[in-house]
């Protein structure tokens, strides 16, 4: 506990730029926050969301003891009843019904927090259940999938290396806004103003014009769901004009040939009307990606929300490959963590390539990917009956009644559950139907060490936040709750020996690294080791030994200079571990040990496309849009970035608005196919034609929820309109950007015909 004011560091867990915080606290207190302008990566910058972590920790919502439902209302629980009623529910119907009768919807904030990223995967394995669900797949995993396939490991992303790049082409994506996304870049803004500076050039390809498509040196508007063709076209003007050079990758790669035969039919012409680009437009962009000095091309959630969402995640790759930008300063690099993921681990150049399709959805028969199931597919795993319906389920940290497609058929389909319990810091509009609440910490309260964003940073480095503020009294940390819940689902009951249960999964750690024969501990005792972590425990003496057998470690003795946790400690503002690297052939993970450039689970759905692109689509369509201030639902609830004008708006052209009889700031429906909401309209030239925008995760309607700041302006929940039963074919990827909509005022309907 600080007892006198005082300077404290902390990384921000708010979005994925992760900057470096400066508080100055006193007692149980925050006064002040600024960003840290010594820190090593993020060098002081600061956005709005950073400032109101005060606000978060002081939140009188914020749960702080157990829940446990009575009827229709709420009390606070002990956490042994919370665990044994857990205990009796799991058991009775894991007993009854098997091991998937049970489902887990993991949300993004587990990501952001340590404790989760370890040892939410511990619980995992012990439910032992086909049916895991994440917010992955509203997201990103089209762009996992594309990687995993063609390098080997699902997180061997490749990241624009802007701070040295002469062309950088964005599509699908806001970083002023976002402050960056599969891409851990403090103050972008500065960056990307550096890169003009240096001579370089800015291109933004989005159907709306965004902050950063204000700030580029050119923006073209695109029709969404166009990217893939848009970037098929640029492949192929790349090879019709033999703008080619994947240079030394090139006796690394297969699948250049199938590549050059797929991309045949899709010239700029025959694109050009179907993503709203000019085909000559589409050429002096392709010819100016393989003229420069070094390019990258940077898609984002706009990419993968679609229903080509996979194709069009690939095709950055391969461009990439065909101009050369590849693994080489200035285009795109892949970082080297420090924890040491699966691609620094093993025989450099050598794996086994991406394991998928180890199982299918039950309903409609997806494919399982990365160990989870699209979430598209969770409301009807819980409605339908027969072996494996879900029938209870934990959420930790999320809000799919939020951010999950066909909101209002979720709904439904969460009251029908027999039992729910939600690891969650809120009763909002999905905890609210759960049967226990177990509450997590302030992240004030917690350690943080970054296990995710390391692997997607524009430079290496290394961070260590400790805990600002002592747990208080009767409350558990995440990984103790875990390692509770794991007892449970073992079958070791709610009282479990969770010290032991931790120590046993420790050993298990130690010893598979003990056995991998590269290893910096390799043959080490494994008792030996784990007495060399003592005291630590929990998440911080599993981040320790990851550290010091990680690529830049101690190994416990073989590099005394090396990295532990202990040295991290004592560096507060974080080490700066230098610039990417190229790292192929090392970092691949194929069976082949090559570049994979046309993974056939990919270049099958080329057929699709073609049929799509025969078809056209007139439609008035609704995307999607970021706000500064706002990353997840629960940010509404923080005063400070709740506060200014109401952000939650149908954004709309004029000239659409003209022919619908639209004003601005008056009310319009909404409608798709599952469902309807009612917005105020905001007129903007920022908007393409025939495209119209709302922001995601609104709509604190729900008075059963306790979110008092974000229900005084509630917003609309986009969600509601988006439609379950379409996905990106291939990776199962919910479509929110270019979902098909109508449109009409609110009042006096008759007067203005609906667009469609």
């Amino acid at each position: 506990m600080v007892t006198s004011e005082a300077k404290r560091l902390r990384i921000c867990p708010f979005c994925e730029a992760a900057c470096g915080l400066e508080l100055t606290v006193s007692e149980r207190d925050v006064h002040t926050v600024r960003g840290d302008k010594d820190d090593q990566f993020s060098q002081g910058y600061l956005c709005p969301k950073g400032v109101a972590i005060q606000d978060l920790d002081s939140d009188p919502d914020r749960l702080r003891a157990p829940m446990m439902r009575n009827g229709d209302s709420w009390r606070k629980a002990t956490w042994n009843e919370a665990f044994d009623a857990i205990d009796r529910n799991l058991t009775r119907i894991s007993s009854q019904h098997g091991r998937d009768a049970t489902g887990l919807y993991l949300g993004n904030p587990v990501v952001h927090n340590t404790a989760l990223t370890l040892y939410v995967p511990v619980l995992r394995k012990a439910l032992g259940t086909r049916n895991v669900f994440t917010a992955s797949s509203v997201d990103q995993i089209p762009k996992q999938l594309a990687v995993g396939l063609m390098f080997g490991n699902a997180l061997s992303i490749p990241i624009p290396d802007i701070d040295r790049s002469k062309y950088l082409l964005i599509l699908g994506a806001n970083p002023l806004v976002s402050n960056g996304s599969l891409l851990t870049a403090p103050d972008i803004g500065r960056r990307l103003e550096q890169l003009r500076q240096r001579g370089g050039k800015l291109v933004v390809i989005d159907p709306r014009r965004t902050k950063t498509a204000q700030a580029a040196d050119e923006h073209h508007f695109i029709r969404p769901g166009g990217d893939a063709c848009f970037l098929l076209a640029i492949v192929h003007t790349l090879i019709a004009e033999n703008l080619t050079s994947p240079g030394r990758l090139l006796p690394l790669t297969n699948g250049i040939e199938q590549v050059e035969e797929l991309a045949r039919t899709f010239s700029p012409e025959a694109v050009s009307s179907h993503c709203g680009i000019n085909a000559n437009m589409i050429r002096r962009i392709a010819r100016e990606l393989a003229a420069a000095d070094s390019a990258a091309v940077y898609g984002r959630i706009g990419t993968c929300t679609q229903q080509f969402g996979t194709l069009a995640s690939w095709l950055v790759e391969v461009i990439h490959l065909l101009t050369g930008n590849l693994d080489r300063p200035g285009g795109v690099m892949f970082p080297t963590a420090a924890h040491g993921p699966g691609n620094t681990k093993g025989i450099a150049g050598v794996g086994r390539g991406l394991r998928i399709g180890r199982w299918k959805s039950r309903v409609r028969g997806y494919s399982e990917i990365f160990g989870e199931l699209p979430v598209a597919c969770l409301a009807e795993e819980i409605e339908t009956p027969g072996d494996g319906r879900i029938r209870a389920l934990f959420t930790i940290a999320g809000n799919p009644l939020l951010s999950a497609p066909n909101s209002t058929r979720m709904s439904r389909a969460f009251e029908s559950l027999e039992f729910m319990v939600s690891l969650d810091i809120y009763l909002n509009e999905t905890t609210r139907h759960a049967d226990v609440i177990l509450p997590g910490l302030s992240p004030l309260e917690n350690g943080h060490y970054d296990f995710i964003f390391s692997q997607l940073s524009v430079r290496n480095h290394a961070r260590y936040s400790s805990p600002l503020f002592d747990v208080p009294n009767g409350q558990l940390s995440e990984w103790e709750i875990l390692l509770r819940l794991t007892g449970i689902a073992s079958g070791q009951g709610s009282r479990a020996d969770t010290t032991a249960l931790d120590d046993a999964i420790m050993r298990k750690l130690i010893q598979r690294e003990a056995n991998e024969a590269t290893s910096s501990v390799h043959g080490r005792d494994s008792e030996e080791i784990l007495a060399a972590l003592h005291p630590r425990r929990g998440p911080w003496r599993m981040t320790d030994f990851m550290l010091r057998t990680g690529p830049y470690g101690d190994g416990f003795g073989a590099c005394a200079e090396g990295l532990s946790l202990t040295k991290l400690e004592r560096s507060p503002h974080g080490i700066d571990l230098g610039p990417l690297q190229p790292r192929i052939p090392q970092l691949l993970r194929t069976r082949s040990g090559k570049i994979e450039l046309a993974p056939e689970q990919i270049t099958q759905d080329i057929d699709r496309l073609k049929q799509h692109l025969a078809a056209g689509n007139r439609s008035m369509v609704l995307i999607g849009r970021r706000e500064l201030r706002s990353n997840n639902s629960w940010m509404h609830n923080l005063k400070r970035l709740a506060a200014g004008r109401s952000r939650c708006t149908l954004q709309i052209n004029p000239t659409d608005a003209v022919r619908l009889g639209l004003n601005d700031c008056e009310r319009a429906t909404v409608s798709s196919r599952v469902g309807l909401v009612e917005i105020p309209v905001e007129l903007t030239d920022d908007m393409f034609p025939g495209v119209v925008s709302i922001p995601h995760g609104w709509g604190h309607d729900d008075s059963a929820a306790t979110l008092r700041i974000a229900q005084v302006r509630p917003g609309v929940n986009s969600n509601r309109l988006a439609d379950d039963e379409v996905v990106d074919v291939v990776s199962g990827n919910a479509v929110l950007c270019g979902i098909p909509v109508t449109i009409a005022r609110t009042k006096n309907r008759e007067a203005a015909p609906a667009a469609t």
